[in-house]
């Protein structure tokens, strides 16, 4: 008899994760890089048009928002402080843009961030995504 237990390093190998990250990043099926993931804003497809792979397998429920948050607030709150150092515009202004920035950059940030987590759990072998392609 032949041992045919498969080690995580030998199944991870075959799916690269940067590629998987970048298409998830994308929005785009994280196996073959031309099929769409995402049906609407948020909602994954269950399947790729193209190559048919199973992406109902998927647990990406408040990763992508906290991953959202983190990166816009780190990119925002030094901006929003060099701003009102350098130029101190009036408040309301400040708040307004900034505010507007906020949500524009969330909107942008979150189905993408999703992508991109999906994709991870598809290059790991997560939550069911197991060994069939």
């Amino acid at each position: 008899m032949t041992d045919q237990t498969v080690t995580t390093a030998e199944l991870a190998e075959d799916r690269p994760m940067k590629q998987a990250l970048w298409r998830g990043f994308c929005r785009k099926c994280p196996n073959c890089g031309s099929g769409p993931m995402l049906k609407s804003y948020l909602k994954v497809r269950d399947t790729c048009t193209v190559c048919q792979q199973d992406l109902s397998h998927h647990r990406a429920d408040d990763g992508p928002a906290y991953l959202t948050i983190l990166i816009v607030g780190h990119l925002m709150a030094p901006l929003l402080h060099v701003m009102f150092v350098n130029f101190r515009p009036d408040p309301l202004v400040l708040a307004t843009t900034f505010t507007i920035g906020c949500v524009g950059l969330s909107l942008y940030l979150l189905p993408r961030l999703k992508g991109a987590v999906v994709a991870f759990q598809w290059a790991r072998r997560m939550h069911g995504f197991g060994t069939a392609d």
